[in-house]
């Protein structure tokens, strides 16, 4: 293995005007005879393959995005979407029917008992979330790996008649409802938007003011393999990667577990979806993976909740911390909630409003009305410098706080991330077979350091 001596730099700090900003490269020597933490870095030991890291369509993003000027929508556009010039996203989703940050409830087809699917529309999509999505697309060079959730069915095929409140999927309606998948999917690609994922149901065991539907694990399980799995199969929609659970850390596992060891079911799933509003619970996400290695795990949603929370640096540590967590656990694919938040953190039909990695002043419209979080240089530090194809590798480091993973892409380039929560600046040794470089990070911070293998 041939190490090129020069190391890269990138930085974000706390009160300073670095922000995914280039610093002096550093050089590898002999190992440094010094005292100091360091994280050991080994590419040939390797693991996971990485899809992509991205975040959200919402109709509430498409919905501030559309009331942006054209100026405000290409920076934002290309902030997130730019494969050379922002984080150059590739792995997102979208929501089926509404959902929480849509502007109400609404189905793509909500005439009771139409069990054929022949009032079946997108309609409402049409107006602004695809728009939204082809430009994206466009911007990313033509493709994006996006997937898509239900939060609800339509009200006629719950047992509460209502998309809000929880309720169950009638047992009558489960094959109508499989094959609402399948149109969903088939419409989107008529729109010249292709499906990459779905997940089953969006948060299946939360009873929500909001559009909700609950599930058992063994309900989950036996829609699967009964209805939803054979439905795709037939209509020629085999390839989809279908995700279960969707929900929090907390009960991954349990949930996991009840699908996997059925195997008439676990064939259908390519892997578990998780979301991080019940603590970290960390380590469940490896015990999954630690029981069904076959199996991918990976992130679908998490923000800060309660309001825009502006200007806050805890945003981005949170943020880093959960990715660097998951993605030392076998997770392939980290996809933030949503993309783009109005002044309010909304807008929202059922008033829970949250922070997102920009937010747009639509009473502005322009692009001084838009505001950077700490959360939007974070996740740079990940998506900009880890791209798919990337496998992790060994990162080891001294002290629990240096906060470190490390992944060697496609073209040889190793990226080594590594925050600092601390109130103080860390000085550490980056190590690799044969050869160091002495450097430090500062408090609150994160860096991506990258060099080249050959």
């Amino acid at each position: 293995m041939n190490i090129p001596p020069t190391i890269e730099v990138f930085r974000t700090v706390r009160d300073t005007g670095e922000k995914l900003t280039p610093s002096k490269p550093l050089t590898f020597s002999d190992y440094p005879d010094v005292v100091v933490p360091s994280i050991f870095v080994d590419p040939s030991t390797r693991f996971q393959v990485i899809e992509g890291f991205g975040g959200a369509f919402t109709e509430s993003a498409a919905v501030t995005f559309a009331k942006m000027d054209a100026l405000a929508q290409k920076e934002i556009l290309k902030a997130y979407f730019d494969p050379g010039k922002g984080h150059g996203y590739t792995l997102c989703r979208t929501h089926i029917n509404s959902c929480d940050f849509s502007l109400g409830n609404y189905a793509y087809d909500e005439v009771p008992g139409d069990e054929r699917l022949d009032h079946f529309s997108i309609e409402r999509d049409c107006q602004v979330l695809i728009p939204f999505i082809r430009a994206a697309i466009e911007t990313a060079g033509g493709s994006l790996k996006l997937f898509a959730s239900p939060w609800s069915p339509p009200a006629w095929m719950k047992t509460n008649g209502s998309m809000n409140f929880g309720g169950k999927l009638k047992p009558e309606y489960r094959n109508v409802w499989a094959r609402y998948y399948a149109s969903y999917v088939k419409a989107y690609t008529r729109e010249g938007i292709p499906i990459w994922g779905l997940s089953v149901q969006n948060e299946p065991e939360a009873v929500q003011t909001w559009d909700s539907c609950v599930y058992s694990a063994q309900e989950e399980r036996d829609f699967v393999r009964d209805y939803l799995g054979p439905v795709l199969q037939a209509e020629g929609l085999g390839n989809l990667r279908l995700i279960i659970w969707d929900h929090n850390r907390d009960r991954m596992f349990e949930r996991a577990k009840v699908v996997y060891d059925d195997p008439e079911a676990a064939k259908y799933v390519w892997g578990t979806g998780f979301h991080w509003y019940e603590g970290n619970n960390f380590d469940n996400v490896q015990r999954v993976h630690d029981a069904f290695p076959e199996k991918a795990l990976i992130f679908t949603e998490g923000c800060q909740e309660g309001g825009t929370h502006i200007g806050e640096w805890n945003l981005g540590e949170r943020y880093a911390h959960s990715i660097i967590n998951d993605l030392n656990r076998w997770t392939v694919g980290w996809v933030d909630w949503n993309l783009l938040l109005n002044e309010f953190g909304g807008p929202n039909h059922a008033g829970n409003y949250c922070s997102a990695p920009i937010i747009a002043d639509t009473s502005l419209g322009a692009q001084d009305g838009i505001y950077y979080q700490s959360s939007y240089f974070y996740i740079g530090h990940f998506a900009r410098f880890i791209k798919p194809g990337a496998q992790r590798i060994i990162c080891a480091p001294t002290v629990e706080a240096l906060e470190t993973t490390a992944f060697l892409n496609t073209d040889g380039r190793v990226a080594v991330v590594v925050m600092n929560r601390t109130e103080q600046a860390i000085p550490f040794v980056l190590k690799i077979t044969g050869a160091a470089a002495l450097t430090e990070v500062p408090a609150h911070s994160i860096s991506t350091f990258r060099f080249t293998i050959i």
